[in-house]
């Protein structure tokens, strides 16, 4: 059986790592260079971020000025912090150079406000106003994701017109699939598809052939639901539109992927209680303090599921059984908690949730926790019992793990909503609140039957 694609890229990746490293370790920078520059600039910002930060400004400085601009845009936020924290004005000019004007906001939004005027006002004139048209919109909207750079058409121009207009330009905007059709207002009418431009007769206006049933974007609408719309109709550019219909941009393919993935690395890093922009090489310094939050959170719930346990200190005494199955409890509460708390958080993610369908998803869950709470209570109930040979422990495991379980399922369906009502992201507080409620409700299920039948 062969290696998934994704498997053997990443063995080759580790492979050229490995060669790079041996080549700095015999210090023959020309050798290391070469080999830089015979990959791509994605290549190369995967090597630098698997790279230590020492080894990572090395390889930055042999590497061919030409791509720097390129390599640059293709790195996480927090290594391109790094980066640019070397540079001067002049340096970052320079490596921006030639990018899309949404890639030089994105880059520029993590330089302080004072060096990010400083920047623009050495750009050239054209340049400053492409981006900061950009910069205008929040970064996480369709206004700051779109590129400016677009094609746009008359629809009373014949295609022999347009075809003689689009030779006058020396390349396209990458990713160019369709050009944009606007009025003498520049409002948005419609597209003309590159293919049917080439294969319609060249007497025929573009009013004939144009496409009209792709919507075009809001310019704030955000970029969690262009990622949707992008996914659902298979676009690969689709037009941005300001508050009057007018055209502002274009969104590529390549943006929404970059979003997509941001949202899967936060949703997954999130769950701990991480940066998703995290660096893998981060220094000592840089991580301590990110995790440490989350830790101290963590311990106040663990405190608080461990004064409930005490609440019960007597009775845990006087029957050691206790001690011993209590963490069953909690635990399968927690799994359960989790299955759904996962699948809620991915159909909010997907827009497949709201107030229409939430009460039968909240059924769903309560139907499906009812079942499994009875069948592994039952199966616990009866390991319990003849553990130790105590019908009372084995009742009481078994209405204790029935409580503890379906609690755990209304949490999971419940506490993604409610959190998104106080705008707090599910993904990252849902599991902790989640962790908290099913040991709590679990211990004090559990310990307080056992107090009423041996208090």
């Amino acid at each position: 059986m062969s290696n998934p694609p994704s498997a053997e890229i990443n063995f080759r990746a580790q492979n050229q790592l490995s060669e790079l490293f041996e080549a700095l370790d015999t210090g023959t920078g020309r050798e290391v260079r070469r080999m830089l520059s015979s990959l791509s600039p994605q290549s190369i910002a995967q090597l630098l971020e698997s790279s230590p930060p020492r080894i990572r400004h090395v390889l930055w400085n042999l590497i061919d000025k030409e791509i720097e601009g390129e390599v640059l845009q293709e790195l996480s936020y927090d290594v391109q912090s790094q980066i640019l924290a070397t540079m001067d004005t002049e340096e970052m000019v320079a490596v921006m150079e030639g990018l899309d004007a949404d890639d030089v906001a994105d880059i520029l939004q993590q330089l302080p406000e004072r060096l990010m005027a400083e920047v623009l006002s050495a750009m050239s004139e054209t340049d400053r106003e492409r981006v900061e048209s950009v910069l205008a919109y929040d970064e996480e909207t369709a206004g700051g994701l779109m590129d400016t750079d677009t094609i746009s058409v008359r629809p009373n121009l014949t295609l022999d017109v347009v075809l003689r207009y689009l030779r006058r330009h020396e390349q396209l905007p990458e990713s160019t699939d369709c050009l944009y059709v606007v009025n003498r207002q520049g409002q948005y009418i419609g597209q003309l598809p590159l293919s049917r431009l080439l294969t319609t007769d060249p007497s025929v206006t573009v009013r004939e052939v144009m496409s009209t049933d792709v919507e075009p974007i809001p310019v704030d609408m955000s970029d969690t639901e262009v990622a949707g719309l992008f996914a659902k109709y298979d676009w690969i550019t689709a037009p941005v539109v300001d508050e009057h219909a007018r055209l502002v941009g274009r969104i590529t393919i390549d943006d929404v992927v970059d979003v997509i993935r941001e949202d899967a690395d936060h949703s997954l890093m999130s769950m701990a209680g991480l940066d998703e922009e995290e660096d893998t090489f981060a220094t000592v310094r840089r991580t301590a303090p990110r995790r440490a939050v989350w830790l101290g959170i963590n311990l106040l719930t663990a405190l608080l599921a461990s004064w409930v346990i005490n609440l019960f200190q007597d009775t845990i005494d006087k029957v050691v059984a206790l001690a011993v199955l209590m963490p069953i409890v909690a635990s399968m509460g927690g799994v359960a908690g989790s299955q759904t708390l996962t699948v809620v958080i991915r159909g909010m993610a997907l827009g497949q949730i709201g107030r229409s369908n939430l009460n039968w998803l909240l059924s769903r869950e309560l139907g499906s926790a009812v079942l499994n709470a009875l069948l592994w209570a039952v199966v616990i109930g009866v390991i319990a019992g003849l553990w130790f040979d105590d019908s009372r422990i084995a009742l009481i495991i078994l209405v204790a793990m029935v409580i503890n379980l379906i609690t755990a399922a209304l949490a999971g369906a419940i506490l993604p909503v409610a959190l998104r009502a106080m705008r707090i992201d599910p993904a990252l507080a849902g599991g902790v609140a989640l962790t908290t409620i099913t040991d709590v409700v679990g211990f004090m299920a559990f310990l307080g039957l056992a107090t009423l039948y041996f208090g």
